[in-house]
């Protein structure tokens, strides 16, 4: 076991009910402190494993662990489980159910049995966090997608958990909407929380993880997001295209405007200043 995982599944299988089996002798880690994003085609697993991980599912064979220590399937075991991992589904629909923002907010820590001050300090620790203060009072199916989308997982910050686990948080959503929930995230793992994120966008895994795990018919492959995003047969296995990021570092290195050591551009404004290097390089070559 990975000395610095807080949460990991060894030798988990798992069958739906009269199904065949999704996962099988799995060994899949989450290291404290890293943002890690997961992929593959549709039917992969990705859920399951998600569910497994928070506790929704429970292994067929194997185990699942929270800092080395099984855990237990019983009352005590699975609250110990769910104030260390949290998961928001895709659909907020399938999460929000309360009158209000800020009583779906509370949910969690009110079944925990925190006194009131506490709970209120959660809610309002939650909903700054997710840039949604404002739409405290504010009915819950009055609220946009991406509004919704942002108090579901505040719903799962308040819970304080040290591992949040997202089913493709940016689906759905406009690109004004997915830069404000990526710099939410941003702001949650500089405090401290471990993010998880499942998702088919190869581009935003690559800008925004620090390590990549495909789910591929012969098993989950996992490590830095560079390099595992620029395998293409692990890529092809996974259903999936190569990054225009690595692509384009591709492009640049073959005509010698980027060389082996300097990491690839992830995003558009990387690229711009990729090509202005290079320009400034040519501009003092031809003054020389």
């Amino acid at each position: 076991m990975s000395e610095t995982a807080l949460v990991a599944l060894r030798g988990a299988s798992f069958a739906y009910e009269d199904g065949p089996t999704v996962l099988k002798g799995l060994d899949f880690d989450v290291c404290e402190g890293r943002a890690l994003a997961l992929l593959g085609r549709n039917g992969s697993g990705k859920t399951t494993l998600m569910r497994l991980l928070s506790g929704g599912l429970r292994p067929r064979d194997g185990r699942l662990t929270v800092e080395g220590l099984p855990v237990t399937y019983d009352r005590k075991g699975l609250t110990r489980l769910r104030t260390t991992v949290q998961l928001v589904v895709q659909d907020p629909d399938d999460q929000l159910f309360a009158a209000s923002v800020a009583q779906d907010v509370s949910f969690g820590p009110l079944n925990l049995g925190l006194p009131d001050s506490e709970v209120r300090a959660r809610v309002d620790e939650a909903l700054a966090a997710l840039d949604i203060t404002a739409l405290a009072d504010r009915p819950t199916h009055l609220l946009s997608y991406g509004q919704r989308k942002r108090t579901a997982i505040a719903g799962a910050v308040a819970m304080r958990p040290r591992v949040l686990i997202l089913d493709e948080p940016t689906a759905g959503l406009d690109p004004d909407g997915q830069e404000r929930l990526l710099a939410a995230l941003d702001a949650l793992r500089s405090s401290g929380t471990t993010v998880v994120m499942a998702t088919h966008d190869v581009d935003l895994a690559l800008r925004w993880a620090d390590d990549a795990a495909l789910l591929t018919p012969a098993g989950v492959r996992a490590g830095p997001a560079p390099s595992m995003l620029a395998r293409t047969d692990l890529l092809q296995a996974a259903g999936l295209r190569l990054p225009w990021g690595i692509a384009t570092a591709q492009l640049l290195r073959a005509h010698g405007l980027l060389d082996d050591a300097t990491p690839g551009p992830r995003t558009a404004e990387e690229l711009a200043a990729v090509f202005a290097s290079a320009a400034a390089v040519e501009r003092t070559r031809a003054d020389g």
